[in-house]
């Protein structure tokens, strides 16, 4: 059968960010043998499955979903009883989730998306000759994989299908069956994959990529699937030391500044352009309070709403420098004078006295990524890329695995690992400082609002105690519901428990 694609203004811009513009205008079908010609004609056209990623931070996607049911965000309902938004915040923070959540079923919808994407793109260019096909194959087999990892991490038993266009209804499979997929897909693939990371492959699948999402499957296996496999992450880890391309920053928050994309600790990213990837990132407006428009030259009102949960603010030592991920205290204008509104100084306070009425100024906010001026939401969003897999990942799932061993003693001196608490204004951990609280701690310090703290507390056996404003929970919320939606309009799905 010949293969056609639709000819859209999709564009891929391979500068130096290699953002992707989803701006779709149908011109016409064309078979796709006459349109694929090279490597980056068929990247142009799978720039569509990385897309899907874009929408990751949003408040109302799975970034916000795991992390406000997690210890680092919550979202309290203001004075004035804005945030609210009948309780769909308040349920997720408490793990008292209907499968009709908003926000549950837009963070389903954008994972299943992705995955549909890559199934076309697959379906599509797999018939056709060109230019490192097998890499580019390769490419978007682990995108998707990365696609089903997110899925089976959140859902566990969820649908599965690696065809295009059929009318059948994909089938419900296990955690077990789909960890085991997504192993086979790295392992049949990885070797492919570009190993240098170049400006051509910046925000694209390479192989620490895929060596990193192998890693953090083994890591959660005794989870998934009941296996003990901290061993193969260790080597895992050990196979991007060995690329000898990745290094940690001198300066914690270089991987995070508005333009962030020569930083040599993150492995991969998702990158955003103002102009061309609007309404994704704007974290800037979900957290600060509109009198933080003083300090950044912000264009636009900020919707002040995501605060950092104050039991976790409280894991920092007053040294660290990581802190700074947050603004807190008295707050200062472009200037550097103190700001004043009314004859009240502005600060911002890690505590907050009620849950249910949020001062206006209460919450310390999130500011890991640099904020650039005149942000104005969908019309100057922020352009830091986010990061999704970096280095210092890397070297502490590696300290992990290996505390986890008993064997910790063989890597608690090495340079870079090291370096990661050096930087942060620490001293350096000695095998008689790692304890579960303390390395669960160390990683929220590191790795704060990167979308990793509920699988990391899952993992250490924590995820059903209570926290602040939020009661104890039982196991059977580690997994959330399927999506109403979902259900309606698959019967083969069964929902989880």
């Amino acid at each position: 059968m010949k293969k056609y694609i639709t000819l859209t203004t999709i564009a891929l811009l391979f500068v130096t960010t290699s953002c992707f513009d989803l701006s779709e205008h149908i011109y016409s079908n064309i078979p796709a043998e006459n349109f694929f010609q090279t490597e980056k004609d068929v990247i142009a056209y799978a720039g569509r499955a990385y897309v899907k990623l874009q929408p990751y931070p949003e408040e109302q996607r799975l970034w916000s979903l795991g992390e406000l049911a997690a210890d680092e965000l919550v979202i309290p309902t203001k004075h004035n009883g804005e945030w609210y938004d009948q309780g769909r915040w308040d349920d997720i923070h408490k793990l008292n989730i209907a499968p009709n959540n908003k926000i549950l079923t837009q963070a389903w919808d954008m994972v299943f998306q992705g995955i549909s994407a890559c199934n076309e793109i697959l379906s599509v260019i797999s018939d056709i000759n060109f230019d490192n096909k097998e890499r580019v194959l390769a490419e978007i087999k682990i995108l998707r994989a990365f696609y089903y990892y997110w899925g089976m991490d959140y859902w566990g038993n969820i649908p599965f299908s690696t065809s295009y266009g059929s009318k059948e209804l994909p089938l419900q499979k296990d955690r077990v069956f789909v960890y085991e997929f997504i192993m086979q897909e790295i392992d049949e693939n990885i070797d492919f994959l570009q190993e240098t990371p170049t400006t051509q492959y910046y925000g694209r699948v390479t192989k620490a990529m895929a060596y990193m999402l192998q890693a953090k499957m083994y890591m959660n296996a005794q989870e998934w699937i009941g296996e003990d496999h901290f061993a193969d992450a260790v080597t895992a880890c050990d196979n991007i030391i060995a690329i000898g391309a990745y290094e940690i920053a001198d300066d914690y928050f270089a991987n995070f500044k508005i333009h962030n994309e020569d930083s040599k600790e993150n492995i991969f990213v998702i990158p955003y352009q103002a102009q061309l990837t609007t309404e994704h990132f704007y974290w800037s407006y979900l957290t600060l309070n509109s009198a933080s428009r003083a300090t950044i030259n912000m264009t636009g009102v900020p919707w002040d709403g995501f605060v950092v949960n104050p039991t976790f603010f409280t894991k920092y030592a007053d040294e660290d420098l990581r802190r700074k991920s947050f603004l807190f205290g008295q707050q200062y204008d472009k200037a550097g004078n103190p700001i004043v509104i009314d004859g009240v100084p502005f600060i911002y306070t890690p505590t907050i006295a009620n849950y249910n009425s949020r001062g206006e100024w209460e919450g310390a906010r999130i500011a890991k990524y640099e904020y650039q001026e005149e942000l104005n939401y969908d019309v100057n969003d922020m352009e830091n890329d986010f990061v999704l897999f970096r280095y210092a990942d890397v070297l502490y799932t590696k300290l992990e695995a290996l505390y986890r061993l008993g064997q910790a003693a063989t890597f608690i001196s090495d340079p870079d690992l090291q370096k990661i608490r050096t930087r942060a204004g620490l001293i350096p951990y000695t095998v008689g400082d790692l304890t579960d609280t303390e390395l669960l701690d160390e990683l929220g310090r590191e790795f704060a609002f990167e979308g990793h703290r509920r699988q990391d507390m899952i993992r250490f056996g924590v995820w059903e105690n209570a926290g602040w404003n939020k009661p104890a929970t039982t196991p059977n919320k580690r997994l959330f519901p399927i999506p109403q939606t979902a259900i309606n309009t698959n019967n083969n799905l069964q929902q989880n428990p």
